[in-house]
């Protein structure tokens, strides 16, 4: 690990990349591919594996391909085979979807992948000394011409021609673009894993458990790991309510047992250890700021969450962050040869147009999509069990046949 010290200034970076999440890792490392080195700057002291474990897609699995480290993700995971979603009435299989059914490329393919697998599986792939932890950026500044100073936390700065931001639903980079601040959807979400040394011995399948006003689901990362969820929308009496990792267990726990859910399935988040428990309030970009917004300004751009925050109903979050990374690091990787600047200007307004209405579906139909799930509406709810669950699967499943390209 490198760590930003306060007396060190660097005249100017070629590329700098903000942020080591998905986003910006999947970046450096299509950039490294291409031969184009860039500097990735972390706030925290090593790779953050928040959030555990995120759906992975066709789509995703074609990053990760590009990328050149797809089938080691495939290896240790497991592929769903189908998703189940259980009816609140009767605890019976109300709806069932081929997860593997063909598309328009081939079969489709999901897993569950632990999102420090990702991360290690990504940054092993890149050249040591890329990814400088605990660097903070606070501030963006232009100086002349076209090099951004980039204001570090510890009092440094660090000056880039080109700079790429993919920090998070509270980008600094995003702000700076004038990108639109993210909107609270009303709903919260808790998370966990289970693990079970010994092996859990569930099938690979995506379970899923619409109640009144919440959702929730669980899926098998491999033999030993299962991740589950449960998105909820808060009520005035829940104001101030403990979200404490042993309170969100108990208040999952008392949800589910409202409804036929099998003993087995509330035997997993029971198992959850209370550092492997996370609440957090949703949040997204309003999609139509993004029709006008400016994704890229000179040679600045967002991509991952700092580009496209949306609700996780579509699990499309993490795959749509490798899709940006490929198709940014295609973009920019022959125009930097030189840091012609037009030439880089024109590789990023590029990208901004590929990306521009993929982020605007995806972020529009995830957030229709978790009102219709998460309705406690009685009409909505006989409408779901019995046939918008098959439908909105199969929406997901079309979102996920897409093909980002190669390098």
């Amino acid at each position: 690990m490198q760590t930003m010290k306060p007396e060190e200034v660097a005249s100017a970076e070629d590329i700098v990349i903000v942020g080591a999440g998905i986003a910006g890792l999947a970046t450096a490392l299509g950039l490294h591919k291409k031969g184009v080195r860039s500097l990735v700057l972390e706030s925290s002291p090593e790779l953050r594996a928040s959030g555990f474990a995120f759906g992975t897609w066709k789509n995703a699995f074609r990053a990760l391909d590009a990328l050149g480290i797809g089938d080691r993700i495939r290896k240790e995971h497991l592929q769903a085979q189908a998703l189940r979603v259980f009816s609140p009435s009767t605890g019976q299989v109300a709806q069932e979807v081929d997860l593997t059914a063909p598309g328009k490329g081939g079969p489709h393919e999901i897993c569950c992948v632990k999102r420090d697998s990702l991360l290690r599986a990504l940054e092993e792939e890149l050249p040591r000394g890329t990814i400088h932890y605990v660097s903070k950026v606070v501030a963006v500044a232009e100086e002349d011409g076209n090099i951004k100073a980039l204001q570090l936390a510890d009092g440094s700065v660090l000056r880039t021609k080109v700079l790429i931001g993919c920090d998070g639903i509270n980008s600094v980079v995003a702000k700076w673009l004038g990108l639109a601040k993210p909107s609270y959807s009303g709903r919260s979400a808790t998370r966990g894993l289970a693990h079970y040394p010994e092996g859990h011995g569930f099938r690979p399948n995506f379970l899923q458990f619409n109640g009144h006003g919440f959702r929730s689901g669980m899926m098998p990362c491999n033999e030993t790991d299962i991740y589950w969820f449960f998105t909820f929308s808060p009520s005035d009496k829940d104001k101030g309510f403990d979200e404490s990792p042993a309170s969100m267990k108990q208040f999952v726990l008392s949800n589910l047992r409202g409804l036929k859910v099998p003993a087995e399935v509330l035997a997993v988040v029971e198992r959850s250890q209370m550092s492997d428990v996370l609440v957090a309030p949703l949040r997204f970009r309003p999609p139509l700021s993004l029709v006008t917004a400016s994704i890229s300004r000179g040679c600045v751009c967002v991509a991952g969450d700092a580009l496209h925050p949306m609700t996780p109903d579509l699990a499309q979050g993490g795959c749509s962050a490798l899709e940006d990374g490929v198709i940014l690091a295609r973009c920019l990787g022959d125009a930097v040869r030189g840091i012609e600047s037009h030439r880089v200007e024109a590789s990023l307004r590029e990208y901004a147009r590929i990306r521009r209405w993929r982020s605007v579906e995806l972020i529009g139909t995830a957030y229709v999509v978790g009102l219709v799930q998460q309705s406690d509406n009685a009409f909505v709810s006989f409408l779901r069990d019995r046939v918008l669950s098959g439908v909105l699967a199969r929406r997901l499943l079309k979102l996920a046949d897409y093909d980002c390209g190669t390098l």
